[in-house]
């Protein structure tokens, strides 16, 4: 049986290491996704049987895909496989090119999914009633897959009011990428996907994507923070809770690194402050903190605590190279605890 299950495209990560994807002779391979990375955080840090919805072109590079997800411990039966033809022509497999940054050099991500077997999904194309009537606990999507396609918006209401009518928690992440909409409405229309989408979630991460009037409109300070989630409060009235990420990045190695959450229960919450991060890959951080913070509510632990749990794995995420978490749990409690990065024997 399956605790979590995400929806969402999985994709090749193509990372130069210290080097540029313009100069580069080798890369390291990873799998990663927004949505996947979720669960598999949850998986292989918290131990959580999970599962992710997604679509592969049956080919080599799809079944490396596959295999990357094997080894994160995810389970991968519910991948649709589409068939190959050869060259791409009428669906294809996701590549994603990523820069770490250094210095003041920021990250940088180069992407290549257009018509993506996961990105042609239709509604109707996945039986979710009989999916959610198998037992899992918790849903999870994201902006990131609603995005990729008129499509996809209309999978991800599918699968989620199918979620709420069994009764599933469902959490959603707004994860807006300029280049997902770009001659597809832009902003506005991004917008007005989150929110309809938001709606049926009870649980929103990066909810301040949602502050403003669209994305990228505002620049929350950290004084604004507790009035910013008010207001996306005030536009999704059957949230349970809304957290977010704080952060703030004088260099790309080094970034201050917090979070905050607000309830019905609790009202604002502000959690744990980690200034002066070294940080060696941020990308996928956000997705760690929505792991650990799912792991804290699903386990009980209070919204605090679970802010405590997001914060600590997002941190310790970006301690290691790739899409994905390498922390263990023990690690994740130990920071949580107060703990040093002094050496262990």
């Amino acid at each position: 049986m399956i605790d979590v299950l995400a929806l969402g495209e999985v994709m090749l990560r193509f990372d130069p290491g210290e080097g540029r994807i313009r100069t580069t002779r080798t890369f390291q391979v990873w799998e990663g996704g927004g949505e996947y990375n979720v669960v598999r955080g949850l998986r292989r840090c918290f131990g959580l049987r999970t599962a992710v919805v997604t679509a592969l072109a049956d080919n080599a590079v799809g079944r490396l895909v596959e295999d990357l997800v094997l080894q994160g411990g995810v389970d991968t039966s519910l991948i649709r496989w589409v068939p190959d033809d050869g060259i791409g022509r009428t669906a294809r497999n996701g590549l994603n090119f990523v820069e770490r940054g250094y210095g003041i050099r920021g990250a940088l991500g180069v992407s290549d999914r257009a018509h993506t077997a996961v990105s042609q999904l239709r509604k109707g194309d996945i039986n979710w009633d009989a999916l959610f009537a198998s037992g899992p606990r918790w849903f999870h999507t994201g902006g990131i897959f609603a995005g990729l396609s008129d499509t996809t918006v209309e999978v991800a209401d599918e699968a989620m009011a199918a979620a709420r009518r069994h009764g599933v928690t469902v959490s959603y992440d707004p994860n807006y990428r300029p280049s997902l909409w770009a001659g597809r409405g832009g902003a506005d229309r991004a917008r007005e996907v989150d929110l309809r989408l938001a709606r049926h979630a009870d649980v929103v991460v990066g909810a301040l994507g949602l502050a403003g009037p669209y994305p990228g409109a505002v620049r929350v300070g950290p004084d604004e923070v507790p009035d910013a989630l008010a207001e996306v409060a005030g536009r999704l009235p059957s949230a349970r809770v809304l957290a977010t990420t704080l952060r703030a990045v004088p260099s790309a190695g080094v970034n201050d690194w917090s979070s905050a959450a607000w309830s019905p229960t609790t009202g604002f919450v502000a959690g744990p402050d980690l200034p002066g991060l070294q940080v060696l890959d941020r990308i996928g951080s956000g997705d760690a903190f929505a792991a650990g913070l799912i792991h804290g509510l699903l386990t009980g632990a209070g919204l605090e605590r679970a802010l405590a749990y997001g914060t600590a794995h997002g941190a310790l995420a970006m301690t290691t190279p790739g899409d994905v978490s390498m922390a263990s749990l023990a690690e994740v409690e130990a920071l949580v605890a107060g703990g040093s990065a002094a050496v262990r024997r």
